[in-house]
């Protein structure tokens, strides 16, 4: 399958009926601020290099991000979790510049392509263990079209379970199984490096324990990985 076909498959799913009511009242009632701008409202396929050497696997969009935009780590606020993740990317070479507004405000992946463990936005952020499972095609089919990947940066510990997934499908026993932490590395006889890092989330950035320096060396690392 193109990215393009995955692309249309993932925008179309309906696999979890829960997050599609979720996302859908979430794009009708809008939040204040957003009043005036037209929700995406469906799953939010990945976005980037088709090309990329790097592929960094998210947790889900977030309800007024995401899922109002239609790109991940998009429109979720200054200072929010993605413009702390493309700073980092962007002083790593691998993204053009910081801002995230919209979807057509000029940001281009180089060399690095985005993902996600999950499409809808989940309530509270958290989807549910079967909803993850109903999304691994998704993972599963952008990962073999995107034949150049080299190393998969993790971004937090379900997006490491979820990368974990599929290395496994192609063949890595996972023995014993790679823990995960931020920095943590694991090598995999699939042909690809897992890179582990805490998530960009507002709790995680706000109370330090995930600093713009920190998350920089996760993709320098994977940089000098690739090179």
């Amino acid at each position: 399958m193109t990215l393009s076909d995955i692309t249309h498959d993932i925008i179309t799913c309906e696999l979890c009926p829960r997050l599609r009511d979720y996302c859908r009242e979430v794009a009708r009632e809008k939040r204040k601020a957003y009043l005036d701008d037209e929700y995406w409202g469906k799953p939010v396929p990945g976005f980037g290099d088709p090309k990329a050497r790097v592929v960094v696997v998210g947790l889900a969009p977030a309800a007024h991000g995401g899922n109002r935009t239609g790109r991940m780590f998009t429109g979720d606020g200054r200072g929010a979790s993605g413009e702390f993740l493309f700073a980092a990317m962007k002083a790593a070479g691998f993204a053009n510049q910081i801002t995230c507004d919209r979807a057509d405000d000029g940001l281009r992946m180089k060399g690095a392509y985005l993902l996600a463990a999950a499409r809808c936005a989940p309530p509270g952020n958290k989807p549910l263990p079967q909803e993850l499972r109903n999304c691994r095609v998704h993972l599963e089919r952008e990962l073999d079209a995107l034949t150049h990947a080299r190393v998969i940066v993790a971004l937090g510990r379900l997006a490491w379970d979820a990368a974990l997934v599929q290395l496994k499908r192609r063949g890595d026993p996972l023995r014993p199984r790679p823990v995960f932490g931020h920095g943590a590395m694991h090598r995999s006889p699939a042909g690809l490096m897992l890179l582990g890092s805490y998530h960009p989330s507002r709790h995680n950035t706000h109370t330090g324990r995930l600093t713009p320096a920190m998350l920089a060396d996760v993709f320098v690392t994977a940089r000098e990985l690739v090179r």
